[in-house]
C-alpha cells in the first residue's frame, strides 16, 4: 500500500471493529494510540536486539542506563521489554498483562507520552469486550506498512495530521482548533522567514521557533523545514504548547522519532498556554499558531485577569478580549514572547478569523489591544485568505504578520493584502474545505508581501489611520409641561414618588403608621398640582416655580427625588419648547438624543465636528468630560481595521430595460409552463 490516502483509509476503517462496542466519539480513543505506538513499534525495530543486550550487560552496573540505552537505540527513548507487536500476538491469551509489561518497558519520557493516551483503560475495555487481539492484528498486519524504511517521518506526521482531522470532523469540533491546511501552515512559514533569507543563510546560524497551540507539530516542523531549505547548516530548535492530551502525544511521539537527541521533543509541553505556560520567560526569533476561533476563556479566566492586572509586566497588559473568544489573548501572549529588538528581533505569523479585526467598540478589550499592537507598530501585514479553506469551518480567515524589527519602508504602515481569490477548487471536498491554495499562488502572495506595492490586490496604510475617536454629541433638553389626568396617573408610577409610602421600619405597627403617613402626603401632592391651570407650559423656568409655589401653599414640602419625580411625570419631549437648563445656565443634555462621532485620528474633532455634525443639528455640542483615560484627550480613542471596505470595489445596477426584458422572459416561460400542465 503506497498511496498515503490509502494508509489513512486503513487506519480509518479499524473503526469497523469497535462499531457496537465503543461510541462514535470513542473510536479515536483506540485508532490514534495504537497508531502511535506501532508506529514506534516500527521505529525501534532495528535496534531493539541492540537495545536488550546493552540492557542487559549494564543492569545493576550502572547507576543510569539511559545514556547508553538512547545511544544502543540511536533515539532519545527506548523499550527494554522482550515484546514487540509480532511477540506479544503469539501469546493471545495473555495479550493485556503483556501489552502493559512492554508499555512499562518505555524509557520515561516515552512513558510520560503515551500516558496522555489513557492506555491502561484503552486497553481494559478492549480485552472486556474480546476485541484487543484483533485490533492489535489489524495494526500489525503487513497492509499498511509502518516502517520508516516505507513510511517517511514526513508522509508519517501528515498520517497523524489527517487522522486527528477526520476525527474532530467526525466529532464537529471547534473550527480549526487542531489542525490547519498544510498549504496554510506553508504560507504561513513563507511569510515569517521571507524577509531574513540572508540571515539565515549565515554560517553558524541559530534559530527558534515556537508554536503556543502546536496541535500535532505540523506549523513547527514546517517552519523548520523552510529554514534548513536556506540553509542546512542551521541549527533550529523547536517549542510548543498543546492542551489536548492526544495531540500532544502525538507531537512529542513524533518528534521523538524525528531526532537522535530528542532535544525538540523536550521542549513542548502540556497544559494550557493562557493559564499555565510552562516555558518560562524564553523569547523566540519566529513564533506561528492556529489559536482556536470563537472558543470561551471562561477555564483560563481567574489565572488570565490576575494576570492582567500586572499590566504590561504579564503577558495581557493591554486588556482583555470579551471571555467568549480567546484568539487575541494568544497573539498578545506570542507579542510578549517575541525576542528583544536588541537581541535580533522576533516575527510572528497567525491566523484568525475576522472577529479580532473589528469586534469591540472604542475602550474595549479588543480595541485596546488593537491599539497596542498599531501604536507600538508591530503589524507589517494582514492577508484574507480564500473561504471554504479549512476542514472544519467555510468562514473568512486571516493570516497576521506582526513584527517589531520592521524593515524601514514598512515603519508606520500596515500592507493589507486580498487574497480570497486566490485558489483553486479541490477535486474532492474534504468537510467544509473545497478549495486549496497552490504553490504558485503561495508565491503570489509571497511576492505581493514581499514587494509591497499598492495595487489591485494590496493597500497600504499608515497605522494611524485604523484609529479614531469617538466622541459623545449632545443635544439639549426640551420639555414641555401640564398637568392632565394622564399625566399625573404617570407621577403615581415614578419610583421617586411611590417610595413616600414605603417604609424601612422593622416593627410593624410602626411601618403601617409611616406608610399611611406617605400615602396621605402622596394624596396631598396631587391635590396640590391638581390646583394648577391646565394649560401646556413650554418652558421648565416657567413651569417649576410655578409647581414650587402650588405645593407651597399647600403646605407641602418635598425632597429632590420627589420633584424630580414629579417633573418626569409632567413632563414630555417637545422640539418647540425651550431648552432646559441647569443652575449655571449651561443646557441640559437629553439623555435620548444623546449619539456619538467615530471622528479619524488625522483629524481635529472640532473641525470634524463643525463639518458633519453642526449643518445637520445646529445646537448640538460635544460632551467634553468624555476623555479617553490614556491621553485624557476628548473622547475615546479606538482602533478597527475594516478590512472588506478597504477592498471595495462598486458595482452598477443593472440597466431597467434590461432586469424589465428578464421579467418578461420569466413571465413567457410561466405561462408556457401553466399552458403545458393545463393540456
Amino acid at each position: 500500500m503506497n498511496n498515503f490516502g490509502e494508509k489513512v483509509n486503513f487506519l480509518w476503517s479499524i473503526a469497523e471493529l469497535l462499531r457496537d462496542r465503543f461510541k462514535r466519539g470513542k473510536y479515536q480513543d483506540v485508532i490514534l494510540p495504537f497508531t502511535v505506538l506501532r508506529r514506534i513499534d516500527c521505529v525501534l525495530a532495528p535496534t531493539k536486539e541492540r537495545v536488550l543486550t546493552t540492557h542487559a550487560k549494564l543492569k545493576g552496573k550502572l547507576e543510569n542506563l539511559d545514556p547508553q540505552l538512547r545511544k544502543a537505540a540511536g533515539f532519545a527513548f527506548y523499550n527494554t521489554s522482550r515484546y514487540d507487536f509480532e511477540k506479544l500476538l503469539d501469546d493471545p491469551p495473555n495479550l493485556a498483562a503483556n501489552l502493559r509489561t512492554y508499555l512499562n518497558g518505555f524509557s520515561e519520557n516515552m512513558r510520560e507520552v503515551l500516558d496522555k493516551f489513557d492506555f491502561p483503560n484503552t486497553i481494559a475495555k478492549l480485552d472486556e469486550h474480546g476485541l484487543l487481539f484483533l485490533v492489535m492484528e489489524r495494526f500489525a498486519s503487513n497492509v499498511v506498512d509502518l516502517h520508516p524504511d516505507r513510511v517517511s517521518n514526513h508522509e508519517m506526521g501528515t498520517i497523524f495530521e489527517e487522522l486527528v482531522r477526520r476525527f474532530n470532523e467526525a466529532l464537529d469540533e471547534n473550527p480549526g482548533e487542531h489542525f490547519t491546511p498544510r498549504e496554510v501552515v506553508r504560507l504561513m512559514a513563507t511569510l515569517l522567514v521571507s524577509v531574513d533569507r540572508e540571515v539565515i543563510k549565515q554560517k553558524a546560524i541559530v534559530r527558534t521557533v515556537c508554536d503556543p497551540c502546536c496541535g500535532t507539530g505540523g506549523m513547527l516542523t514546517t517552519a523548520k523545514e523552510q529554514i534548513l531549505a536556506l540553509n542546512p547548516n542551521a541549527e533550529v530548535h523547536m517549542f510548543g504548547h498543546e492542551s489536548q492530551p492526544e495531540t500532544f502525544a502525538v507531537c512529542k511521539a513524533d518528534l521523538y522519532m524525528k531526532s537522535v537527541d530528542g532535544r525538540d521533543a523536550d521542549n513542548i509541553r502540556f497544559g494550557s498556554t493562557l493559564s499555565d505556560w510552562q516555558l518560562g520567560p524564553r523569547r523566540y526569533d519566529y513564533q506561528c499558531a492556529n489559536p482556536p476561533y470563537g472558543k470561551d476563556w471562561k477555564l483560563d479566566q481567574a489565572a488570565v485577569e490576575a494576570e492582567a492586572e500586572r499590566g504590561h509586566a504579564g503577558r495581557f497588559g493591554a486588556g482583555l478580549p470579551r471571555i467568549s473568544d480567546g484568539q487575541l489573548l494568544f497573539l498578545q501572549h506570542m507579542l510578549s514572547r517575541m525576542k528583544e529588538p536588541a537581541d535580533g528581533g522576533g516575527r510572528v505569523a497567525i491566523v484568525m478569523n475576522g472577529a479580532p479585526l473589528f469586534t469591540g467598540d472604542a475602550g474595549s478589550g479588543e480595541s485596546e489591544i488593537r491599539r497596542w499592537i498599531l501604536e507600538n507598530d508591530w503589524l507589517e501585514a494582514i492577508i484574507a485568505l480564500p473561504e471554504q479553506l479549512f476542514y472544519n469551518t467555510g468562514i473568512s480567515t486571516y493570516v497576521w504578520v506582526l513584527s517589531n524589527r520592521k524593515e524601514k519602508r514598512r515603519r508606520n504602515k500596515v500592507q493589507l493584502i486580498d487574497a480570497s481569490g486566490f485558489w483553486t477548487p479541490m477535486r474532492k471536498s474534504l468537510g467544509n474545505k473545497r478549495r486549496e491554495i497552490g504553490d504558485n499562488q503561495i508565491r503570489q502572495i509571497v511576492d505581493l508581501y514581499s514587494r509591497f506595492e499598492a495595487g489591485e490586490h494590496c493597500r497600504i496604510f499608515d497605522s494611524i489611520e485604523f484609529g479614531y475617536r469617538k466622541i459623545t454629541v449632545e443635544r439639549p433638553l426640551r420639555l414641555n409641561f401640564q398637568v392632565t389626568p394622564e399625566r399625573l396617573a404617570r407621577l403615581e408610577q415614578e419610583s421617586g414618588f411611590q417610595n413616600l409610602a414605603v417604609s424601612k421600619k422593622k416593627e410593624a405597627k410602626a411601618k403601617a403608621a409611616e406608610e399611611a403617613e406617605g400615602r396621605k402626603l402622596q394624596a396631598a401632592i396631587l391635590k396640590a398640582l391638581g390646583t394648577l391651570p391646565n394649560r401646556l407650559w413650554k418652558d421648565r423656568a416657567e413651569f417649576g416655580p410655578l409647581m414650587d409655589d402650588a405645593l407651597k401653599r399647600a403646605g407641602l414640602k418635598v425632597g429632590a427625588p420627589v420633584r424630580k419625580a414629579i417633573l418626569t411625570a409632567l413632563s414630555e419631549r417637545d422640539e418647540t419648547a425651550e431648552i432646559c437648563r441647569d443652575d449655571d445656565g449651561q443646557p441640559e443634555p437629553d439623555p435620548e438624543l444623546r449619539d456619538t462621532e467615530n471622528v479619524p485620528l488625522t483629524q481635529d474633532i472640532h473641525e470634524h465636528f463643525d463639518r458633519e455634525v453642526k449643518p445637520h443639528v445646529p445646537d448640538a455640542w460635544i460632551n467634553t468630560t468624555v476623555r479617553d483615560p490614556q491621553d485624557n484627550e476628548v473622547g475615546k480613542v479606538g482602533y478597527e481595521i475594516n478590512f472588506n471596505r478597504y477592498f471595495y470595489q462598486y458595482q452598477p445596477p443593472r440597466p431597467l430595460a434590461a432586469i424589465e426584458a428578464d421579467i418578461k422572459t420569466l413571465e413567457s416561460e410561466i405561462v408556457a409552463m401553466l399552458k403545458a400542465i393545463t393540456r
